[in-house]
């Protein structure tokens, strides 16, 4: 017989009465569950502990859970999240569900109701799953993107463009994601470490300048007057591949 694993969940929740409790009735169903109470932790979690399922608050110390979201859809765009927040107005929902959760609940919430969600979501993933092995097929999240002469091959983490075929670092790729998911719309050096590095609020870089001067190596016909990776004075920067 093959053995059946228990389903992991991380619950990112700085509310320790909620979290324990989430914990507890999610354990008692038969899911092996950890929680990390900020959202430098939780993101930590993500990649140590390896979860089906992730339940996130948005309100978090250290790293807002909408940055956590965005940070995690660049690398992982099927992990089914929801959302457990007390943000409960529409545009906060319509926020989330742009940027990728799968479903969203707003406190105070019903437990039943809320356990349910969490079925429904893991079976939901399974179902996926199983289809793409049915069909022999990797799951195909990510294509390619083209902008001027240039083409970004996400599925083998390839380039063609100014200086010929290279091949992107697991960063870079993460980077021109987040450029390309938010294109024409000016991305702060703050919103770009925390969504794209996951750090935590006030953490000051010049990381983010050297990785576009780098993208502008790449991808520009002349990196010195760019016209795709264009700096705001004071700001941060925009990806305009429309600038013609």
């Amino acid at each position: 017989m093959t053995e059946v694993h228990p389903k992991k969940i991380l619950v990112i929740e700085d509310e320790p009465h909620i979290s324990e409790g989430l914990k507890l009735n999610l354990t008692l169903k038969g899911f092996l569950v950890t929680v990390a109470p900020d959202g430098p932790a939780g993101l930590s979690e993500w990649k140590s502990f390896g979860p089906h399922l992730i339940i996130l608050d948005i309100m978090l110390p250290g790293l807002d859970g909408l940055s956590i979201l965005q940070h995690i859809r660049l690398e992982d765009e099927r992990i089914p999240i929801l959302i457990l927040s007390a943000k409960n107005t529409a545009a906060d929902r319509i926020k989330g569900f742009k940027n990728g959760v799968d479903d969203y609940l707003t406190k105070p919430f019903h437990l039943d109701e809320f356990l349910l969600r969490v079925d429904r979501l893991l079976t939901r993933s399974e179902w996926q799953q199983d289809g793409m092995k049915k069909k022999k097929m990797q799951p195909l999240s990510e294509d390619a993107y083209r902008f001027g002469n240039n083409r970004i091959d996400f599925q083998n983490g390839n380039a063609a463009c100014q200086v010929g075929e290279i091949s992107l670092t697991e960063q870079e790729i993460r980077l021109l994601k987040l450029f390309i998911s938010n294109r024409g719309a000016v991305l702060s050096r703050k919103q770009i470490l925390e969504i794209g590095w996951g750090y935590a609020v006030g953490t000051c870089s010049r990381t983010v300048d050297n990785f576009v001067v780098r993208f502008r190596k790449y991808f520009e016909k002349d990196p010195k007057k760019p016209e795709y990776f264009v700096s705001k004075r004071s700001v941060g920067y925009v990806f305009d591949p429309d600038h013609e």
